[in-house]
């Protein structure tokens, strides 16, 4: 195998895990129908609640975050280049997910599984920063849209103050995961700005 080849498939093997829908497998298993067919059609956490089973809601951020971790972990072996590669191939697969013409979630428990299989300093960081910002304001997506805008400063300054290499790979996949999450958002940027986003523990939205 040559040295190029594992950075070649880290990327399309990321997406295959990502894409994974375990919101949407779920709930059919629990006889509730199609996830996409209610609240904002996505196949997350978010939308999964909106059915009332927290339990489901639960599980779904536990798998959505470990296919994140698992595809950095099982990449990491062959090298930072192949796992930042598959790192961003999750969070891909995740929010256009292949098999449901290309409608998915929004990415923000695979971002986070893929930020705690990279670094996971970093990820209990951010992990912080969007419960400090939930708390605080008491919108999930306010506080996603925040951690992901701070993941390449912070990411930039772990390495920076623990004194090894500045891991640009690393910084600048924290950059496109955060121009990701914001595009996948951006009914509730607008709501954001209108003042109509609803709070956490409100119905309403899409999610």
């Amino acid at each position: 195998m040559s040295g190029m080849t594992p950075a070649l498939l880290a990327l399309p093997f990321g997406v295959l895990l990502g894409s994974i829908p375990f919101g949407l497998l779920l709930t059919r298993l629990a006889g509730l129908g199609d996830i996409r067919s209610i609240g904002s059609g996505n196949i997350g956490a978010t939308n999964v609640l909106r059915t009332g089973r927290k339990d489901l809601a639960l599980a779904t951020v536990l798998l959505d975050v470990g296919k994140g971790t698992a595809a950095v972990l099982l990449a990491a072996p062959f090298g930072p280049l192949p796992a930042v590669l598959a790192a961003l191939g999750a969070v891909v697969g995740h929010m256009f997910t292949p098999w449901l013409g290309l409608r998915g979630g929004k990415g923000v428990a695979t971002a986070f599984g893929v930020t705690l299989g990279l670094a996971w300093p970093l990820g209990l960081a951010l992990g912080g920063v969007w419960l400090a910002m939930a708390v605080l304001f008491r919108m999930s997506s306010l506080a996603a849209l925040t951690a992901c805008a701070a993941a390449p400063l912070l990411s930039w300054l772990l390495a920076a103050f623990a004194g090894s290499a500045p891991h640009p790979e690393r910084t600048i996949l924290m950059a496109a995961v955060a121009a990701l999450v914001a595009i996948r958002h951006h009914e509730n940027i607008r709501r954001l700005l209108a003042g109509t986003e609803p709070r956490i523990g409100r119905s309403g939205g899409r999610g």
